[in-house]
C-alpha cells in the first residue's frame, strides 16, 4: 500500500506566510504535528501596509500547542532566500516541505511599467525555483520530501488588468511538472495548488474593492486542501489541481461561505478570445459574423 506523507515531527517552510491563505497554511500544518517556518517580509517591527505579520502568525500557532519560527525574508534577493532556507534546518536539524505561497501582483495589460513586472516575475516565479535550488539538498538529506506551489485562475484564463500576474503563475505550474519529473526519484513529491474559487485573503480583496463575497470561502478552506495533498503518497506528484475540481473529487473543503461558489472555472488552458466581462458579447458577435 502507498505510503502518506505523515506531516507530524516534520519540518515545513512556507513563503508569504504573514497573512492569507500563508498563515493558514502554517496554522493547519501546525495543527497535523509540523514544525513550520513562517516567511515573509512583514514583521512587527517593519509591518507592510496590510495586515498581519510573521509574528503573529507565529504567536498563533504557539498559543495553539506548535512549535513554529519567524523568518523575515525579501524574496527579491537570493542571499535573503538561502537565508530563509537555511533558518528552520538550523533551528529543528531538518527540512521536510516547502511551500510556495508568496505572490505580488499589479493590475496592468501591456503597458505594465517594467519594474512591476520584473518584480512579480521575480516573486512570483524566480523566488520559488530559487527556494527549490537552496532547500533540494536537505529534502533529499530527509530522505523523502514535498514542495507544494500556490497558482491562480489567472493561470489559464486572462483575467483582464492581471497579464503579468497570469504568466507568471501558468510558468509555476509549468515548472511544478518538471520538478515532479526530476525529484520522483528522490522520493520528493511536487505538486501545484490552483485557487479557482473565491477566497478573502487580505491581499486579495484589497485589489478587489467592494464586492459581495458571500460566496467568497475563508482561507483555512484551500489550506484544507493543501494539506490534503501534502500528505498524498509519494505517486501523487505532478499534479496541477483546481481547488474547484479537488473539493468535487475528493469531497474535501467544505464550503464555510453564506452560498457555495458556483461558477465553474476553466481546467485547461483558454484557446482563442477570452474576457471575463465580455465574453458573452465575444459570443454573440461570432455568431452575428456567422464565424
Amino acid at each position: 500500500m502507498a505510503e502518506p506523507f505523515d506531516l507530524a515531527g516534520r519540518v515545513v517552510l512556507v513563503t508569504g506566510a504573514s497573512r492569507g491563505v500563508g498563515a493558514a497554511i502554517a496554522r493547519a500544518a501546525a495543527s497535523r504535528g509540523a514544525k513550520v517556518a513562517c516567511a515573509a517580509r512583514s514583521t512587527r517591527a517593519s509591518p507592510k501596509p496590510l495586515p498581519g505579520t510573521i509574528d503573529e502568525t507565529v504567536e498563533a500557532v504557539i498559543a495553539a500547542g506548535g512549535d513554529a519560527l519567524a523568518v523575515p525574508t525579501d524574496l527579491t534577493s537570493a542571499d535573503s532566500i538561502e537565508a530563509m532556507v537555511a533558518a528552520p534546518v538550523r533551528k529543528w536539524g531538518h527540512l521536510d516541505v516547502v511551500v510556495n505561497n508568496a505572490a505580488v501582483t499589479f493590475v496592468g495589460e501591456v503597458d505594465i511599467p517594467l519594474k512591476r513586472y520584473d518584480l512579480i516575475m521575480d516573486i512570483n516565479l524566480r523566488a520559488p525555483m530559487l527556494t527549490v535550488r537552496a532547500a533540494l539538498p536537505h529534502l533529499r538529506a530527509a530522505g523523502r520530501g514535498r514542495i507544494l506551489n500556490l497558482s491562480s485562475q489567472a493561470s489559464l484564463r486572462p483575467v483582464p488588468g492581471l497579464m503579468a500576474y497570469g504568466m507568471s503563475k501558468l510558468a509555476l505550474e509549468r515548472m511544478t511538472t518538471d520538478l515532479a519529473r526530476q525529484f520522483y526519484p528522490d522520493r520528493i513529491a511536487v505538486n501545484c495548488f490552483r485557487i479557482d474559487i473565491p477566497v478573502a485573503s487580505e491581499g486579495t480583496l484589497a485589489n478587489m474593492g467592494d464586492i459581495d463575497l458571500t460566496d467568497w470561502e475563508p482561507t483555512s478552506v484551500p489550506a484544507e486542501g493543501i494539506i490534503w495533498m501534502l500528505e498524498q503518497p509519494d505517486h501523487y506528484s505532478g499534479r496541477c489541481e483546481s481547488m474547484w475540481d479537488l473539493r468535487r473529487r475528493e469531497k474535501i473543503m467544505p464550503s464555510r461561505a453564506k452560498r457555495e461558489f458556483a461558477t465553474e472555472p476553466p481546467l485547461q488552458f483558454i484557446n482563442g478570445l477570452y474576457d471575463l466581462d465580455t465574453q458573452d458579447a465575444f459570443a454573440q458577435g461570432a455568431k452575428k459574423s456567422g464565424n
